[in-house]
């Protein structure tokens, strides 16, 4: 690309990020704004347009903002103060944004909950919320009572069916107000039907400011137990404006949601970003690959957020008649793979496709606006130092980045995949966990001079000369074989790019008496599955020490609500057949070819005398 094409390339990225950086400084977290307050002409303007549908209930902009109000005044009534939180783990529908709508124009921290989650993992984030109120929905009211008695504080639980309308309705349906659910929770809906849908006294929004916290959003636990991750309102707004400039939404459009609406990519960037713009968002209750043509059709969508995975799942489906008829003019969202993305964007019609780099928690927002496949952002390079995005050479065995002899750290050649970092300011902040100690591990100190601090985002990414950056892998997901690093997700590119290979997920196993870890794949193997195939391409596109030495054949793949592939369990049970009920393979040392791994091969491996 000449100097023309990388200044008009530059320029057009500039636009779309001047508009979120004067946005930015009104949003500095001592001004006295609210992500309420950017909603606030809509509310105003559009009290009869659409602004919320799922399947079934539709609210428009004037009964969404009494809503909201009602449940207000529910919290100050309910005693709740600016500052505490309240737990909320319920099912995509309209109610869940205009719970925590309501809850944050009283000051009031919502804390977004796994639906996935049982038992002990439910009680630890119910734990580190701190919470002082749970809302369930009806659906989930059991697990929530189960996590609930497993903590030594007990927060009082609700129960939401769903159905708010006001008094009348709530009467007209024969549901008593200030009733009970079956186990005796009280029935939120009923209680919310007698309350006040007037605005909250401007006297109780006096003292909160942008820098106050909005969300508690959770990691996804794909390694271990989440984290809550603390969002101010300032930063809620700042994800949202990213979300809603780069894909430059306008009043008529509609966007689907079938993420959910409990983290980052569907509760803030597709809601936030399509409430900016005072569109319509459409919300599914779930991801459904047979469903998505016939629902943004009916629904007449034009713009949607996806995750990597599912732009997978739907590409890999039968073809539905309805994709003739989609009108979707951009896309946004992360993890689209480089041979996914122009099959996906050609087959259902997308006219932009915008891929984005974020973290829940991170301070460093990368966005490709130029549509360039596989690249996940693009930050010309005079702009990366002013801004504090910067990759650091980065030392696989310590995972920690390499320091030179002054003691700071070193930045990355052109191409050398290296740790991404951000400089943490007042408008840049890492707001941290709910865990200090947790919060301390993501700072990285004394980076390019004494005293400063920058946000570790745990991720491996390279950059080109033209200043798009990609996707490597994730710090622990790279691990060293034979003296080389081998890249989780580029091996599973390859071995997803299989015919039969429905899934692939790459991780690095222990193995007793050899340095470093051995490759490892489980794959969810289709009808037209073959290993002699799968080899052929493993030993055609992967150099040798890249190669996975251990197979595992899954019937199903564990994912985390985000379509995220959860390693701990895999890693953990490895490759021992005593552990594992899946057919197991290991690549033979004499023949290099997959064969069955039964105990005897397995105690020859573990003592030395099978060599790999």
């Amino acid at each position: 690309m000449g100097v023309l094409g990388r200044w008009r390339r530059d320029l057009g990225f500039l636009r779309t990020l001047g508009p979120v950086a004067l946005d930015g400084l009104r949003l500095a977290p001592d001004r006295k704004v609210e992500l309420s307050d950017l909603l606030a002409r809509h509310f105003r303007k559009r009290r009869d347009r659409v602004a919320l549908v799922d399947e079934e209930r539709t609210l428009t902009w004037g009964e969404l903002d009494l809503e909201a109000n009602r449940v207000a005044h529910w919290a100050l009534a309910s005693g709740l103060e600016r500052g505490d939180v309240v737990a909320l783990l319920m099912e995509n529908r309209v109610e869940y944004v205009s719970t925590w709508l309501g809850l944050s124009r009283v000051g009031v921290v919502t804390a977004l909950l796994n639906t996935d989650l049982r038992g002990d993992r439910l009680a630890h984030c119910l734990q580190e919320a701190r919470a002082r109120l749970v809302i369930a929905g009806r659906d989930l009211e059991d697990a929530a009572r189960e996590a609930i008695d497993g903590l030594e504080e007990r927060p009082q639980l609700f129960v939401s069916g769903g159905g708010r309308g006001g008094s009348s309705s709530e009467l007209a349906a024969g549901r008593d107000p200030g009733g009970s659910s079956a186990s005796g929770a009280p029935d939120l809906d009923a209680m919310l039907a007698k309350e006040s849908d007037a605005p909250v006294d401007e006297r109780d929004r006096e003292a909160r400011r942008a820098g106050d916290l909005l969300f508690l959003i959770y990691t996804s636990g794909t390694t271990g137990l989440p984290k809550a991750a603390r969002l101010s309102h300032a930063r809620a707004a700042r994800i949202a404006l990213g979300a809603y400039h780069s894909q430059r939404l306008r009043p008529d459009d509609r966007t689907y949601c079938c993420l959910p609406l409990y983290h980052t990519a569907g509760g803030i960037m597709a809601t936030g970003a399509i409430l900016l713009a005072g569109g319509t968002l459409v919300i599914a209750r779930r991801f459904s690959a047979s469903r998505f043509a016939s629902d943004c059709v009916r629904h007449q969508i034009t713009t949607f957020q996806y995750i990597g995975e599912l732009c997978r799942y739907l590409l890999q489906s039968p073809r539905q008649p309805d994709e003739a008829r989609l009108r979707i003019r951009v896309a946004i969202g992360n993890g689209l793979r480089p041979e996914v993305w122009q099959p996906f964007q050609e087959r259902f019609g997308i006219g932009r496709i915008v891929e984005f780099y974020g973290a829940t928690e991170g301070n460093v927002p990368l966005v490709n606006v130029a549509g360039k496949p596989g690249a996940v952002g693009q930050l010309p390079f005079f702009m990366r130092r002013p801004m504090g995005i910067e990759l650091l050479r980065f030392d696989i065995d310590s995972e920690e980045p390499v320091r030179g002899k002054d003691g700071f750290c070193e930045r990355c050649a052109v191409g050398e995949p290296g740790e991404l970092v951000g400089r943490i300011t007042a408008l840049a902040a890492f707001e941290g966990y709910t865990n200090e100690e947790a919060t301390r591990k993501k700072i990285l100190r004394d980076v390019f001079e004494a005293g400063d601090a920058y946000f570790r985002t745990g991720d491996l990414l390279r950059c080109d000369e033209e200043g798009f950056f990609y996707f490597v892998d994730r710090i622990g997901d790279t691990f060293r074989w034979k003296g080389e690093n081998v890249s989780t997700a580029e091996v599973a590119v390859v071995l997803g790019s299989e015919t039969g290979v429905a899934e692939a997920n790459v991780y690095g196993v222990a193995v007793p008496g050899v340095e470093g870890r051995a490759g490892m794949a489980a794959i969810v193997a289709g009808e037209d599955f073959s290993l002699p195939s799968l080899q052929e391409r493993i030993d055609r596109e992967l150099a040798a020490w890249a190669r996975p030495l251990f197979l595992r054949l899954l019937p199903s793949m564990e994912i985390t609500g985000t379509f995220k592939h959860r390693k701990i369990d895999l890693v953990r049970e490895a490759f021992d057949p005593a552990e594992v009920p899946d057919p197991l393979y290991v690549r033979d040392p004499d023949s290099g070819t997959y064969v069955p791994l039964d105990a005897e091969r397995y105690a020859g491996i573990t003592s030395g005398a099978l060599r790999l």
